[in-house]
């Protein structure tokens, strides 16, 4: 029997590909075991039970279709299917690292296509290196497209680096230690940071998100490079916030950082992050 899980933030996408599914010639062997309606969703099923095939939407509220892999356990991560609307850049990923898609209206024929190639891939063990090598590259190239070095000029004078910063809260503007900075993240578009809140109470850190109204490029233009990485396309993290490095999949790492707060690595930026760190 083949799981199968769908995640797409439209009810009528997700009810016509069950629809669909279950038309499919050899349905009987396939057995479909969650839906997620947000990446968030995604990521928090999927983490619990096994899935051979999954069936993922690029554009979701929470994480994008890409995030929801990047935060997969690298052993629980299923033959991957992406579903989208046209989109040319996306479109463009997936043709040069061969990872299968469908164009949403999702026609039959082409969906038995895609579940087919699926199918074996589930089967074929041997052939799964290949397809997390695919999926590497895919999140690479995305990186490879999106990220805008944080670097910036060494000659530049430190003294020009953010020390504070100032966040919108309320009605009211919290003025911030750059110290305290951990990490910035960006999702749909929404730029957020995660700070380490000074008012816990108890030995255990615990971090405060804000929103501010900086692109993650911005941000990496007015930080210390000596402090501060991109280490994916959507964060930039503070070398001096994290605690433990855990090899992730084809060369990437998950970094847990102060608070246990976790953010991914690239598998290019891992290779620069550990030579700034002189692993």
């Amino acid at each position: 029997m083949l799981r199968v899980f769908i995640a797409d933030d439209e009810q009528p996408a997700r009810k016509r590909l069950v629809k669909l599914l279950g038309e499919t010639e050899g349905a009987d062997r396939l057995e479909i075991v969650g839906e997620a309606s947000d990446g968030m969703e995604a990521v928090e099923k999927l983490s619990d039970q096994d899935v051979d095939v999954l069936f993922l939407d690029i554009q979701m509220p929470g994480y994008d279709g890409f995030e929801v892999l990047d935060r997969l356990e690298p052993e629980r991560r299923p033959v991957v299917v992406f579903t989208t609307a046209f989109d040319e850049y996306a479109i463009q990923a997936f043709e040069a690292n061969a990872v299968d898609y469908l164009l949403k209206p999702i026609p039959a024929d082409r969906l038995k296509t895609a579940l087919d190639r699926a199918e074996k891939l589930v089967h074929m063990p041997e052939s799964r290196g290949k397809v997390e090598e695919d999926l590497a590259k895919l999140l690479d190239w995305m990186d490879a497209q999106s990220v805008a070095d944080a670097t910036t000029d060494p000659s530049r004078d430190a003294s020009v680096y953010l020390k504070q910063l100032s966040i919108p809260y309320r009605d009211r503007i919290l003025i911030i230690s750059i110290e305290r900075l951990v990490s910035i993240e960006i999702s749909e578009g929404i730029t957020r940071v995660f700070i380490v809140d000074d008012d816990a109470e108890g030995p255990r850190v615990k971090l405060k998100q804000h929103i501010v109204n900086y692109t993650l490029d911005e941000l990496g233009g007015l930080l210390d490079p000596e402090t501060f990485i991109r280490v994916h396309r959507a964060a930039i993290a503070n070398f001096n916030h994290i605690r433990e490095l855990i090899p992730w999949f084809s060369g990437r790492y998950k970094l847990i950082m102060t608070g246990s707060h976790e953010v991914i690595s690239s598998r290019e930026r891992s290779k620069l992050l550990k030579e700034r760190l002189r692993i």
